[in-house]
């Protein structure tokens, strides 16, 4: 994800003789305008740019300044500041993250949710009357993730487990794909997973868009939750399952930290956290037990 192109005298010779930063061509982001933005984000998200990754932070946001007709990153900062650019925020986070999701997007991990996880924590609570088990899909994006754990309990748990109640949230800090996930409308790309008998059974196509049923966009409740806002994750309590998959990879270590403290909170005894592949609570927590699964690996709260 590092900057592939220097930009050379791409600023005019009234720029290179010492202008004040608010003068900048918004073509180019001044190191001084890079950390003041790099810092802003940080300080709303815990998203952390390092030095290194100041040209794709410049790329991603340059595009929001035509949209909102400033000229210069400097203007588009003030307006994020302002009253006026609280909506902006949710646009900015869409910008400089990414959004890639699809259905069935970690198959081995769903197949532990389903033949090991949630069972043990069935078998935990009892399997009585009333028994209710609680999953979080944190950071659900367009909500390929949270419909996909939807999808796996009405066609294979509810009729095993009669007695239980599943409740499923999603969240994100993104208000604009939260919009796109509570509508349940997507392209060929999202559904490629998706088996063909639960595709004809859940999806209805409608030109080159498939649109998800009812019966499981009424399954999952999205909240706008930002990760990061330890006030905000003070209301998300008593989850049995949480997943942040492909999250922790934006945060420097500080973040990680105050992330993963904030899910170990959210987590009822025995809860279990899932993250990404490639992601690791190494060096990050040790509140958590690692367990080994077939083909996945999750972090349980003893």
């Amino acid at each position: 994800m590092s900057g592939l192109f220097q930009f050379k005298n791409l600023r005019t010779p009234a720029q290179q003789q010492g202008s004040s930063p608010l003068a900048q061509s918004s073509t180019v982001m001044s190191d001084e305008t890079f950390k003041l933005f790099r810092d802003f984000i940080y300080t709303k998200s815990g998203i952390f740019f390092n030095d290194s990754k100041k040209y794709l932070l410049e790329g991603r946001v340059s595009k929001r300044l035509s949209i909102n007709k400033v000229s210069t990153f400097e203007e588009y900062l003030q307006l994020l500041k302002s009253s006026q650019g609280r909506g902006e925020l949710s646009a900015l986070y869409e910008a400089i993250t990414i959004n890639e999701t699809y259905f069935f997007r970690a198959e081995q991990q769903f197949d532990a949710l389903e033949q090991i996880i949630i069972p043990e924590i069935i078998a935990s609570k009892g399997n009585s009357l009333g028994t209710t088990v609680r999953l979080w899909s944190s950071a659900s994006s367009t909500g390929e993730e949270a419909y996909t754990m939807a999808i796996i309990i009405n066609e294979r748990l509810k009729k095993k487990y009669p007695h239980v109640r599943f409740q499923i949230m999603a969240s994100d800090i993104n208000s604009a794909v939260l919009e796109t996930a509570r509508q349940g409308i997507y392209k060929e790309y999202a559904i490629r997973n998706v088996p063909p008998n639960l595709l004809t059974k859940y999806f209805k196509k409608d030109g080159a868009t498939y649109q998800l049923s009812d019966e499981i966009r009424r399954q999952v409740t999205f909240l706008n939750v930002n990760l990061f806002d330890s006030s905000a994750m003070r209301s998300m309590q008593n989850f049995d399952i949480i997943f942040c998959c492909n999250v922790l990879i934006y945060f420097d270590l500080a973040s990680k930290q105050q992330v993963i403290s904030g899910l170990y909170d959210s987590l009822n005894k025995n809860g279990h956290l899932i993250i990404g592949y490639s992601e690791s609570l190494h060096g990050v927590s040790k509140a958590f037990k690692l367990i080994h699964l077939p083909k996945a690996m999750v972090y349980k709260k003893e």
